[in-house]
């Protein structure tokens, strides 16, 4: 198997610093991405939606818990005992830690999913997962987020008692939120995944084969 480039340690400092010069100008493309993120206009929502939870029944509003933001994970529900497998990977990167400190700054955080509530208990168990999660079943809640039965990641502020939509993201935008891919793509052999633009020979697989 193919392996970098032996080179002395001048002319890696070189390639490093060229390469620096690109992750500085991203760095500061991204700071501006995020500043016209937080300038986006707000939508209306609905806080009127009423979700399964292990402590009962929740608004819209009550998944706040008292703090001015939220973020929604919308889990996929695929069927009776079948889990998406990138909303798994997705939820396994979740880390406790880092809620609290979402916390700290005034986000709460839900996994939301249609699937029923006992389905998502036994996986979430079964997972050794921390998240707080709740069941949006026989509600409007997906469809009205434009999850089209995928998953999202959506973004709400309150403001009073009334409920706005900021933002939302999916695909590759819920991708790079993934601590695991962030490490990886700064390793020699990336995600080895067989999408990426890597040399020949080096190690690749489907991504969730």
């Amino acid at each position: 198997m193919q392996k970098p480039e032996i080179v002395s340690a001048e002319e890696w400092q070189r390639a490093r610093a060229e390469l620096l010069v690109a992750e500085k100008e991203l760095t500061r493309a991204q700071d501006a991405l995020a500043a016209r993120r937080r300038r986006l206009p707000m939508v209306p929502f609905s806080s009127a939606y009423v979700f399964d939870t292990p402590t009962g029944n929740r608004t819209l509003l009550e998944l706040f818990e008292g703090r001015d933001q939220l973020v929604v994970y919308q889990f996929m529900d695929i069927g009776p005992e079948r889990y998406c497998p990138g909303c798994t990977a997705f939820t396994a990167n979740v880390p406790a830690t880092g809620l609290a400190g979402l916390a700290d700054r005034g986000v709460s955080w839900r996994t939301v999913s249609d699937m029923p509530l006992a389905q998502f208990e036994a996986y979430r168990e079964r997972m050794g997962w921390t998240v707080p999660f709740a069941s949006s079943r026989g509600t409007s809640f997906s469809a009205d987020c434009d999850a089209g039965g995928g998953f999202m990641l959506s973004v709400f502020l309150r403001v009073g008692d009334d409920v706005y939509r900021t933002y939302n993201t999916t695909s590759r935008g819920v991708d790079r939120l993934v601590f695991t891919n962030s490490i990886l793509d700064l390793t020699p052999y990336g995600r080895q995944e067989d999408w990426e633009d890597s040399p020949p020979g080096w190690p690749q697989h489907p991504t969730y084969g």
